[in-house]
């Protein structure tokens, strides 16, 4: 009988697959897989029995990649499987970014006791005016593909930068979509600039001050890929000057949450019931096939 270790609660739409012939472990001591989504494995010691490690998601970044191809083990992850959730929310951000919506539903709050408060929004309401994303430029850098359909659709003109950008996915993209050579085109003529690149050594802190002195004055940025690829010192003094007037991002630290300007949520990507369930099935799929025929799909080591 295999043995499969939960580092995390995974949705039952994935747990339900394994059959009979499969136990689930109460420690990882003897597993022959581990599934997880957010828990960190760089400090655990990992046993000899271990085989495989499905990720129910897309990042990897919590589990040693190195020392486990090392050992053998093989890594998986679930690249597209919550796709649609993190589209959704992003085009929720460009809304954000746009119309001072947030801004709109603290002052409801803080106004809850007014009994005129109807009377006393309409003269209050100029506050949080904002602009309409139809026409605007968005710039999608590492071509997030559902994001920039999407926003085209919405009236959006859309550039997209991406050198690696794969057959499958060119072939999705709709036409109406213009693609540039490099990142600079983007910081040129964009209203808007989404990220969507891998956290590597070679994308930490790419939106930094350089590129912003490339960018028009009050661009605004949104991040839904990892909070690394920002510069934090740099951000805080954009958006104290001006040069970017909103950034929408994903990822709590102690810095982006003090800044101006910056609207942060609680890293809510993938977190839909549709994504969750998606990933476990897709992890559980990819543990199985791998460890009952060897075939291996989406391994990141």
């Amino acid at each position: 009988m295999k043995s499969v270790y939960c580092l995390n609660p995974i949705s039952n739409a994935g747990m339900s697959r394994f059959d009979d012939t499969y136990c689930i472990a109460d420690s990882i001591e003897n597993a022959d897989a581990v599934l997880l989504r957010s828990a960190s494995m760089h400090e655990m010691t990992l046993p000899y029995s271990l085989l495989a490690i499905g990720r129910a998601g897309a990042g990897v970044n919590n589990i040693p990649l190195d020392s486990c191809a090392k050992k053998g083990i093989v890594v998986f992850n679930t690249p597209g499987a919550n796709a649609n959730g993190v589209k959704e929310l992003v085009i929720a951000g460009l809304m954000l970014a746009s119309r001072d919506i947030a801004g709109g539903c603290h002052w409801v709050r803080e106004n809850k006791n007014d009994p005129n408060i109807a009377k006393t929004a309409e003269k209050a309401k100029k506050a949080f005016a904002g602009n309409e994303i139809k026409g605007k430029k968005l710039g999608v850098i590492g071509l997030g593909v559902l994001v920039a359909n999407a926003a085209s659709e919405l009236g959006m003109e859309v550039f997209g930068c991406d050198p690696y950008l794969s057959i499958q996915n060119a072939v999705r993209l709709s036409h109406h979509i213009t693609i540039v050579k490099d990142n600079d085109e983007i910081y040129n003529q964009c209203d808007y600039i989404t990220i969507h690149v891998p956290a590597l050594d070679s994308t930490k802190g790419m939106l930094n001050k350089r590129a912003f002195d490339q960018m028009k004055d009050g661009v605004k940025i949104l991040n839904f890929a990892r909070d690394i690829l920002v510069n934090d010192a740099d951000m805080a003094d954009a958006l104290a000057s001006g040069k970017v007037s909103r950034y929408v991002t994903d990822f709590p630290n102690p810095a982006v949450v003090n800044m101006p300007g910056a609207l942060v949520l609680p890293h809510l990507g993938a977190s839909t019931d549709e994504s969750e369930e998606n990933c476990a099935v897709m992890a559980v799929n990819q543990i199985m096939d791998y460890l009952e025929n060897g075939n291996i799909e989406n391994s990141v080591n």
